[in-house]
């Protein structure tokens, strides 16, 4: 026998080397693509645990107010009302500045509601429009909002909506009712 290799065993060397090569390069690809999705999602993830700046959302505190009862404006002073509201504020800190103007806040909601008739409150709109102007009386001590006179006025002229008096956000988000019984 010769001693002689054969002409196509060295042919298959360098193939085989290639596919290595290729196998190699496809696992580090590959080893590389779930390392980049691995860091992706979880930077994602920290991401949405995190409070943005912007949308920070604030838990509303919600006071309540002792029942009230206070005659209306009908015909013959026979008609009242008994009502009970629950402020949705802004956060503590606010809860506490309306706490300290409670005595006021009170008066103005009383003299609002003793300007309406029973026919009026009867009204989801005669409702709704109370609500608004309980938020404006309990936002008037705190310094928030733009005066209802001024506002009024803007309205009456015809004022666009730049033109009407700024007014800063309000802490007082929202007047609720937990009661409402007219007799």
């Amino acid at each position: 026998m010769s001693a002689k290799p054969s002409a196509t065993a060295p042919a298959k060397e360098p193939a085989k080397s290639k596919l290595v090569l290729i196998g190699a390069i496809v696992v580090v690809l590959a080893v590389l693509a779930v390392a980049a999705f691995l860091f992706l999602n979880a930077r994602n993830q920290e991401g949405d645990d995190a409070p943005t700046s912007s949308a920070e959302v604030l838990v509303p505190t919600f006071l309540p107010l002792d029942n009230m009862v206070v005659n209306l404006a009908d015909p013959g002073g026979d008609r009242f009302v008994q009502i009970g509201i629950t402020l949705e504020l802004q956060d503590d800190k606010t809860a506490k500045v309306v706490k300290q103007y409670l005595p006021s806040i009170r008066n103005g909601v009383l003299l609002l509601v003793s300007q309406r008739s029973s026919e009026e409150l009867m009204a989801r709109a005669g409702k709704e429009k109370l609500a608004a102007d309980i938020r404006e009386e309990v936002s008037r001590p705190l310094g928030l909002g733009a005066a209802p006179a001024a506002r009024a006025a803007a309205d009456d002229a015809g004022a666009d909506e730049a033109e009407r008096p700024r007014r800063r956000e309000n802490a007082v988000r929202r007047v609720l009712f937990s009661s409402f019984i007219i007799q």
